[in-house]
């Protein structure tokens, strides 16, 4: 038990304490200048599992290509997994796309008010559809995600365990006290606070307790016992970069190869990516870039390779449906993150490459 959980007024202190410091320190992020369910429902899908400093970009770029439910509503799939791209766990925008499509036919263009029933969308979960509940309409409704559950288990002193088996009784625990701790007339701020104090001040690493304004009734005040984290995954793979001119002229108008990745994969279905190589060894003086790309519980090492258009055949292994495809036509596909970083690498996209190895650096 902690020891402020029962004392309302130890905990009226602790909501203004929390409240007073997210209004002074809050982030400036573009989906809090607004109060449209729609924006923060397509935020905090993005935000789900993805660092803020990725989606913000991200997310301009993707509302203003979709300002609207419907306008997402009525966008070809592939448009809106292009402009995805880069966020990764693409089924995340397959499930927005869907939940905006039974909207706008069966509700009227209106996202539900209440969390209840917004967890009847596709791909809206309880952390979701409280956000948006207590976010956009104020329902008495608390949000615990990663960040909130952190700051939780430390105020109250729990070791935090795995959510699967024995640690069910932990999460009704914390769920219990998010519950019990929430702000009931600013449901909204106070779900942000406690997320945005978990991602700024009390980290995973190095939590910083000395100006964190819950320190007072915190039982932990420093960084608590974890389960360790499953170890990552190492692997090298290789991928043909064969890019031919066009037949109009120009350097927009050269042709890159692309595959799309069949439909029954269950890893980025339907999106496009360079083929792959027969042999994942490449040698030395033949590697044209190398990189490398996270993808969950995998590290890939990846050498990319410059292919020939006589010698595709033979050198990539034979995947799903495959095109020519003009580079300024390829930049608006759903690509997928690789794909685009290895084209923008190559100066043969607009976009900066992210995570590069210089070549002859790959251990």
């Amino acid at each position: 038990m902690a020891k402020f959980d029962d004392n309302p007024a130890k905990i009226a202190a602790l909501r203004t304490r929390l409240l007073e410091w997210y209004r002074c320190y809050r982030r400036d992020l573009p989906w809090r200048r607004s109060t449209d369910p729609y924006a923060i429902w397509v935020s905090e899908i993005m935000l789900q599992q993805t660092r803020v400093a990725v989606v913000v970009d991200r997310y301009q770029k993707f509302m203003e290509r979709f300002p609207t439910l419907i306008s997402l509503a009525l966008a070809d799939e592939q448009e809106v997994l292009a402009r995805w791209s880069g966020l990764g766990y693409y089924r995340r925008a397959r499930m927005l796309h869907k939940a905006a499509q039974f909207v706008a036919a069966n509700l009227g263009g209106n996202l539900p008010v209440s969390a209840d029933e917004l967890r009847l969308l596709p791909g809206v979960g309880a952390y979701t559809a409280a956000a948006v509940a207590s976010i956009a309409h104020g329902e008495r409704v608390a949000v615990v995600d990663g960040n909130v559950e952190r700051v939780l288990c430390r105020l109250a002193g729990w070791e935090a365990g795995s959510r699967k088996g024995g640690g069910s009784a932990l999460r009704r625990k914390i769920e219990d006290l998010a519950g019990r701790l929430l702000d009931s007339s600013w449901p909204g701020d106070f779900n942000q606070a406690m997320m945005e104090l978990g991602a700024t001040l009390c980290a995973p690493r190095n939590p910083q307790c000395l100006v964190c304004p819950l320190a007072e009734e915190c039982e932990t005040r420093g960084e608590h016992k974890t389960p360790r984290r499953a170890p990552m995954m190492s692997r090298v793979v290789a991928y043909a970069l064969s890019v031919r001119q066009g037949k109009r002229r120009g350097p927009g108008w050269r042709e890159v190869l692309l595959e799309q990745r069949r439909a029954h994969q269950t890893v980025m279905p339907g999106l496009w990516e360079l083929p792959a190589l027969v042999q994942a060894e490449v040698p030395e003086d033949e590697v044209r870039m190398t990189l490398r790309h996270a993808i969950m519980q995998v590290n890939y090492y990846v050498r990319i390779r410059t292919v020939f258009e006589d010698d595709i055949e033979e050198m990539t292994v034979t995947g799903g449906e495959r095109r020519w495809v003009p580079l300024r036509e390829a930049a608006g596909m759903a690509l997928t993150g690789l794909a685009r970083k290895v084209l923008a690498r190559a100066h043969l996209l607009p976009e900066p490459p992210l995570d590069t190895i210089a070549p002859g650096r790959l251990a």
